[in-house]
């Protein structure tokens, strides 16, 4: 098959993607809200999918096939169970107080929650820049998934830069044309892809090689794969586990993108019902996905160094069609993690940034033109960083997954607990932060202590100082109206 029919397919797959934008571009009002959040009205389908493609990611159909691939299939263990059951408690106790504040309050933004809740402006800008911080590597290590998939899919014949701006390039025209319910209705669709399409390349490869007898055999039989078959291999040691699915669980739950989903729940029923099915969702993608990881160690797939496995065990295994087929899903799995990236972080910036500390009396109308003007501004950005391949996928995407956990802890303590102040929240935010760019930056702070992460530890530096600064300080005049926070939840 010529590399144009592969091309042909994966960019086919996602014209079709940027048309479901163009009809949803009809339906949206053009208000601030009506793009951020498709007006509050999606449904418990629609939310379900849209969360669950969001997080869909070059994380999960490279960097986690990868890992299982180089250390065994305990992978399945963080991502597909430990973490879709912290996610799902994290869904009830974060997601439905926001749901609650939002409906009450109007609020878009975690920051602009925040910010209400103790009367400052800064803390508001300080969470919004975090959050920007963080979600900037995320945004490249899509693009820098999908330059390696198509280099290797088409044996280099499409470049690394090609295949990272065809995407950066489609999710820019995506996002600024469909907003939220453009964003919500394709994730459905794309969710419903990517599970019909890993299954079937699981069950492909297995028919391939002899079914999944013949494939643990031969990972058992391997010498340089038998152990992947015993828990506590390579560095599955239960720190190291119960490190980073905390810290991916409680740094999901954080995201700009799916913590604004919290708001744009329809009704309370959708809430409760999403995150009752989340789990399930997870195990079905994860398990398939993991496995082939796995068992291509077993079957003596060739790796080069850098490469991904996922497309390679399926050229190795399955027609060149259905290869692209299952690449183009991973190509939708990174747009549509990556549109509704750059939606929130543009929600952050003109909410957080922009109209507090330059323009406060900014129009909906010109909010909403100044949101899709820094989709293309950020997205290029993170397109330029992505053509320096400063990391791996896996590296790039557990640094933000563990920025962003560091917010999580001092975020539930101000939804739940009273004493806590202005200066308690902003002190705990900060210091845990610098603690952990400092352990990525500064040779003499270590990445890990006793086994346990870095951003597991920062998380609990953050938590104890958010706790001892509030309870050493006093609340602000402009907190005492946060009571309303307390009220609800105890509805």
């Amino acid at each position: 098959m010529s590399v144009a029919l592969q091309l042909g397919i994966i960019v086919g797959y996602l014209v079709i993607a940027l048309a479901v934008g163009l009809v949803a571009y009809r339906l949206t009002d053009r208000t601030a809200e009506d793009f951020y959040l498709a007006s509050r009205t999606l449904g418990t389908v629609v939310l379900l999918f849209t969360t669950f493609a969001t997080l869909l990611s070059a994380f999960t159909f490279f960097a986690g096939p990868n890992i299982a691939y180089a250390q065994g299939p305990e992978w399945i263990l963080v991502m597909g169970l430990m973490d879709g059951i912290i996610f799902a408690v994290l869904w009830y106790v974060v997601g439905y107080k926001q749901w609650l504040l939002g409906q009450q309050y109007g609020y878009v933004t975690l920051g602009e929650m925040l910010g209400d809740r103790f009367g400052s402006r800064w803390l508001r800008g300080i969470v919004a820049g975090v959050s920007l911080l963080w979600l900037f590597p995320y945004v490249m290590l899509q693009q820098v998934g999908a330059g390696t998939a198509l280099e290797a899919l088409t044996d280099g014949a499409v470049s690394y830069a090609a295949g990272a701006g065809l995407i950066t390039a489609f999710m820019i025209l995506y996002v600024v044309v469909a907003g939220m319910r453009g964003i919500a209705w394709t994730d459905t669709l794309q969710g419903a892809f990517m599970l019909v399409t890993t299954w079937v390349a699981l069950l492909w490869v297995l028919a391939a090689v002899g079914g999944p007898g013949a494939a643990t055999e031969a990972l058992a039989s391997n010498p340089d794969t038998g152990g992947f078959l015993s828990l506590g291999s390579g560095y599955y040691t239960p720190q190291w586990m119960l490190s980073t699915a905390i810290v991916i669980g409680f740094g999901v739950a954080m995201f700009p993108q799916v913590n604004q989903r919290f708001f744009a729940a329809g009704s309370e029923t959708v809430l409760k019902r999403s995150f009752v099915l989340w789990p399930i969702l997870c195990v079905l993608l994860f398990v398939p996905s993991f496995m082939l990881g796995a068992w291509a160690a077993g079957l003596e797939v060739a790796v080069p160094e850098g490469a991904n496995v996922l497309p390679l065990v399926l050229a190795e295994f399955t027609p060149t069609w259905f290869a692209a087929l299952v690449i183009a899903g991973a190509m939708a799995a990174m747009m549509s993690s990556s549109d509704s990236m750059l939606l929130s972080g543009s929600s952050y910036f003109t909410r957080d940034l922009y109209r507090p500390f330059v323009e406060r009396d900014l129009s909906d109308r010109r909010e909403d033109l100044l949101a899709r003007g820094g989709v293309v501004i950020f997205a290029s950005a993170a397109f330029v960083a992505s053509l320096q391949r400063p990391a791996t996928l896996f590296e790039l995407g557990d640094a933000a997954f563990s920025g962003f956990a560091q917010l999580a802890l001092p975020v539930v303590l101000a939804l739940y607990w009273r004493k806590i102040t202005r200066a308690g929240i902003t002190t705990g935010v900060l210091v845990s932060q610098l603690f952990y760019i400092s352990s990525l930056f500064v040779a003499t702070v270590p990445g890990s202590y006793l086994g346990w992460s870095a951003g597991l530890v920062g998380m609990g530096l953050g938590l104890v100082v958010t706790v001892v600064v509030s309870l050493l300080t006093s609340p602000a005049a402009a907190e005492r109206r946060a009571i309303y926070f307390d009220r609800l939840g105890a509805d």
